[in-house]
């Protein structure tokens, strides 16, 4: 039943077609003809895609962190955050603002300290929310705790060096 549907919906067979399938099909012949209903159908249109590579991201991994944070291009803010700490719930929404102000000049790596405790270690995190400033591979400011708008609008155009 499962092979008939995918079959269906890859090839676009018509239910009349699947019937006449036996149990167990070797061959795909019908995928290789498409269904002429397939192209009178008309498909969803596409999601707008934006010209702009999405600037924040999850860190995965060690290796993930070097390849985006350490060897980026763009200088990067590190947000070190946790699931349940308020005040990370709080500052999260507003480094993506500041962030967004600026079109693409920066990134932001969001690194959860309870799944990569040894980058948390690592970059000396003892409280979160801990939001270190990186250019080149290279620590150039950092602070803990909650900041205001204005505040981190401030800090994020340092780190680009307006």
């Amino acid at each position: 039943m499962a092979f008939r549907l995918l079959v269906r919906r890859v090839c676009g067979a018509s239910v009349r077609d699947l019937q006449r399938l036996p149990a167990s099909v070797s061959s795909f012949s019908s995928c290789l003809t498409p269904s002429p209903a397939l192209f009178s159908r008309s498909l969803p249109p596409l999601p707008l895609l934006s010209s702009r590579r999405s600037v924040s991201f999850s860190v995965q991994d060690h290796d993930d962190f070097t390849e985006r944070v350490i060897n980026s291009q763009l200088p990067v803010l590190v947000d070190f955050h946790a699931q349940w700490c308020g005040p990370c719930k709080i500052l999260g929404p507003r480094l993506e603002k500041a962030i967004a102000k600026q079109e693409g000049r920066v990134a932001m790596a969001k690194v959860d300290i309870d799944e990569h405790t040894d980058l948390a270690i690592e970059y000396g995190v003892s409280a979160v929310p801990t939001v270190i400033a990186m250019r080149g591979g290279d620590v150039i400011d950092q602070f803990v705790g909650i900041k205001d708008e204005d505040q981190l609008d401030s800090f994020v155009k340092k780190l680009i060096g307006q």
